[in-house]
């Protein structure tokens, strides 16, 4: 655990603590309290200083909990309590995630959760901006025993499923933007990306990665060059990330299972009832050639079927982009 996690895990009860108390704690000086402090607060959060009485945060504050997440996952945290990393800052949950299972013989539900994330990546080279201490960040890993043909639709299963969670979780109005977004009110609210590693004929190691804004601080607001939203802006109240997080990796357990065994197939029909732009004018932007019509649905590996004047067209996630007409 890092200094600055700490300072923050005894400053999460709301209460005020003094520099001075901090530092004994943690065997730090004065000066190195006040620099921790001072970067907990550039990354978002709202840290009170008042002379005399100490820090405070300004509203009580949980921190993940991997005990705590175990025991939400219940009967389901027997598979993967050995391959449950919990770490306060990567640079990619993705890529510490590929670090650690390489070699080894058994990765199914292997996952990764994160504090804060420097380096997350999202769609066509994008970074992913999120609020450290805030969000939630996780990767899950999976190996099928076929070539990487057979994950074709992989991203937008795990898409419905993440809606099903944020359902379960008690958020309501959420749907999808195909290949891999979850949106709410025309702005995204979770992203999804997955790492394929496999020959043509197997196995194909898949790590999906999944960040989901819980609340994005003003700050961390303005790096955003796309319409957004958070959860805590949805309900107006703190989210339990722990609680989501367990909810979140047991649908994905479900889901890994389940796409083993049967594909995309059984997740087909919910995709296109909860894809927001379907029956819509679209555009698809395809490097530089942009192709006008209607979006009818998925094909069975997940491609975007578009009715366009003669003729329909599918198209395959890649470098390609959807937007309204």
């Amino acid at each position: 655990m890092t200094t600055r996690t700490e300072i923050l895990r005894m400053l999460s009860d709301g209460a005020f603590h003094s520099g001075t108390d901090l530092g004994k704690k943690l065997g730090i000086t004065r000066a190195a309290v006040c620099k921790n402090i001072h970067h907990l607060a550039q990354s978002g959060l709202e840290v009170h200083r008042v002379t005399g009485r100490g820090y405070k945060l300004e509203a009580p504050f949980t921190l993940l909990d991997r005990a705590r997440l175990l025991k939400l996952l219940g009967n389901r945290a027997v598979e993967i309590r050995d391959r449950l990393h919990l770490v306060d800052e990567v640079d990619s949950t993705n890529r510490y995630l590929d670090s650690l299972i390489t070699g080894r013989p058994n990765i199914d539900g292997a996952t990764c959760v994160t504090e804060c994330q420097s380096g997350g990546r999202g769609r066509r080279g994008r970074s992913w901006v999120s609020t450290p201490y805030c969000n939630l960040m996780l990767s899950m890993a999976w190996q099928f025993p076929g070539g990487p043909g057979l994950v074709s639709g992989l991203s937008l299963a795990a898409g419905v499923v993440v809606v099903r969670a944020l359902q379960e979780y008690g958020v309501s109005g959420v749907g999808l933007k195909w290949p891999n977004d979850v949106i709410s009110d025309n702005r995204k609210l979770a992203g999804l990306l997955v790492d394929v590693q496999g020959e043509a004929s197997g196995p194909t190691r898949v790590i999906l990665g999944l960040g989901v804004n819980a609340h994005i601080s003003r700050e961390d607001a303005s790096r955003i060059d796309q319409p957004w939203i958070d959860l805590q802006g949805m309900t107006g109240e703190a989210i339990d990330r722990n609680r989501l997080a367990a909810i979140v990796i047991r649908h994905l357990l479900d889901m890994f299972q389940l796409f083993a065994e049967q594909g995309f197939g059984p997740f087909r029909a919910d995709w296109q009832k909860l894809h927001l732009f379907h029956g819509q004018r679209v555009r698809v932007l395809q490097g530089e050639k942009v192709f006008i019509g209607i979006a009818e649905g998925v094909d069975e590996s997940g491609g975007l079927v578009v009715r366009q004047a003669r003729n329909r067209q599918v198209f395959h996630s890649g470098e390609v982009s959807l937007r309204p007409s």
